[in-house]
């Protein structure tokens, strides 16, 4: 009978305290041995980055044009029914906002800072800064030339923190008005 009650008294003091009392450890010749220390939590892996490709910041470019200055609206809106009346004040619109963005997200500056028409002179340097045009020789770099266009050059910019949770291929959600 004594059995039955250390057996009883064990169940319930495990399944109640997580141990057994110390009397019934010592009356069954069981030893006790020390807790294990609790293992520290591991560390949460630490997210991974998100992988930035040259298309995200051209989507992203695209994005803020179209949200903000409508430029793909008018871009790919067939304009052949409309008059130039209505396309001049369309494009009006969408050259305002679009200069906006251009000059709120990038420092630009012209290539070679002279009047169009005017005798100028290539930068030194890269070679990616002047395209040339007309009798152009075959050999050697030409020299100063009437200057056609002045380029332009981005000397900053600064387009928001990429979201990685963000769908860049979305420019512009569709639109659902609900009555």
């Amino acid at each position: 009978m004594h059995r039955l009650v250390i057996a009883f008294r064990a169940f319930f003091a495990l399944l109640f305290q997580g141990k057994l009392p110390e009397d019934i450890v010592s009356e069954l010749g069981l030893s006790l041995r020390p807790a294990p220390a609790p293992a520290a939590p591991p560390k949460p892996a630490a997210p991974p980055k998100p992988e930035i490709k040259p298309a995200d910041g051209a989507l992203q470019l695209l994005g803020i044009l179209q949200r903000e200055a409508r430029i793909l609206d008018f871009f790919m809106e067939d304009i052949a029914p409309y008059t130039d009346d209505q396309v001049g004040a369309a494009a009006r619109d969408v050259h305002e906002k679009t200069r906006d963005v251009l000059v709120r997200h990038f420092a630009l500056a012209p290539v070679i800072d002279a009047v169009e028409g005017s005798v100028a002179t290539p930068p030194e340097g890269d070679l990616a800064l002047v395209k040339y045009v007309g009798n152009v020789p075959a050999t050697g770099k030409p020299g100063a030339g009437t200057l056609r266009h002045r380029g332009w050059k981005a000397t900053a910019a600064s387009l928001p923190q990429l979201n990685s949770r963000q769908n860049l291929t979305v420019l512009a959600p569709a639109e659902i008005e609900v009555e």
